[in-house]
């Protein structure tokens, strides 16, 4: 009885997520951006990635730091 509720269940939520999505993808498109070629010679408006990029640089590289620490530090602890 419990194989058949969790067969239902998983049948069922694969059929409505599809419904789902196509409702969540129904917005209409952005409107053209403004700025660079309207009048003069304006730059584009739009938002900078190259703080929060360096930001997620910096984390990784201290993320991949702490990690290779640990795994130094776990072979150092191992050898007698």
């Amino acid at each position: 009885m419990k194989k058949l509720i969790r067969l239902l269940l998983i049948t069922g939520f694969l059929f409505i997520m599809p419904m789902l999505a196509n409702q969540t993808f129904a917005d209409n498109p952005p409107p053209p951006p403004s700025g660079h070629g309207t009048s003069g010679n304006q730059a584009p408006s739009g938002v900078p990635i190259d703080g929060g990029l360096g930001i997620l640089f910096v984390l990784g590289a201290a993320y991949g730091g702490y990690k290779m620490y640990k795994a130094k530090k776990k072979s150092d602890d191992s050898d007698p």
